[in-house]
């Protein structure tokens, strides 16, 4: 596109040429697989086929088959709502949060009002910083210094209304229930004063690869949740968990547009999602 082309296109004109030039697309989300690790605070996944083929044969030969799923709304790679985390009884908009609930559903901050991402997103390799690139220790509070020095170091300062990943290594670990979830030996994560120093950013969403956006020491579990407090209730930053980011980190791309789109679920205090990294071949 020459410059007199590029100064008269729009915005339309720029997306559509970039997909003609040719992207690649980073799948941030996981395989939901009945078993897969997951918080034990939530209902599990479960696939099956009420119908397989052969049940119904029509009389051309044709036959069908179909699913059901169960799952909670936060299992797998999902978005938090702001209603799905409460403190002293109030939600981010001030309401009463029993209140808020009544007859089942978040009318005002359920799943259903979280619009659609398109946006710029950043990647925080921390463990890249630390020295450690397979990962962050079990347990490891990833503090707001580590998150300044990994943005100054690859040249990816915060804007607001970004989309703000941070990787800690441990998705590595998926594959094995038990290590993922890290009851016994804690898992790496933001703390109450990265999740400040990310909000003091504005972003729009942050992520991570990790069980749940927080730092868990060992033997402790979600018994304690500030991140969630401070970005859910405080400061009105949506949370994606259980993110894939070990591809994105492993090809260098600390840069890229971010898509992200929930399930409409009305009420809902989170949806399963599956966001992507879109960047140009060049």
């Amino acid at each position: 596109m020459s410059r007199e082309e590029l100064n008269g296109a729009t915005t339309t004109d720029l997306l559509l040429r970039a997909v003609h030039d040719g992207i690649r697309i980073y799948d941030l989300g996981r395989p939901l697989t009945i078993g897969m690790p997951q918080s034990p605070n939530h209902p599990a996944f479960w696939h099956a086929l009420p119908r397989r083929h052969g049940d119904m044969v029509r009389a051309d030969g044709g036959s069908a088959a179909n699913d059901v799923i169960t799952m909670g709304t936060h299992v797998g790679t999902h978005i938090d709502a702001f209603s799905h985390v409460s403190q002293d009884g109030r939600l981010i908009d001030g309401s009463d949060a029993v209140e808020a609930s009544r007859g089942g559903r978040f009318a005002a901050l359920g799943a259903h009002t979280i619009a659609p991402m398109f946006r710029r997103g950043v990647l925080l390799d921390v463990p890249a910083t630390l020295g450690t690139p397979q990962g962050c220790a079990p347990g490891y509070e990833i503090t707001p210094e580590d998150l300044a020095a990994t943005a100054e170091r690859q040249g990816t300062p915060i804007g607001a209304g970004d989309v703000v990943l941070i990787r800690s290594g441990w998705g590595r670990l998926f594959g094995d229930r038990d290590a993922y979830t890290g009851l016994e030996s804690g898992v790496p994560g933001v703390g109450e004063a990265g999740a400040i120093w990310l909000a003091d950013h504005e972003p729009h969403a942050v992520g991570a690869d990790t069980i749940a956006f927080e730092c868990l020491k060992p033997g402790g579990g979600h018994s304690l949740l500030p991140a969630h407090r401070v970005l859910l209730v405080e400061r009105g930053v949506y949370i994606v968990e259980t993110m894939v980011l070990d591809e994105l980190a492993a090809d260098g791309v600390h840069e890229f547009a971010f898509v992200l789109s929930p399930l409409p679920i009305f009420g809902a205090t989170g949806s399963p999602v599956r966001p992507l990294a879109v960047v140009g071949h060049g």
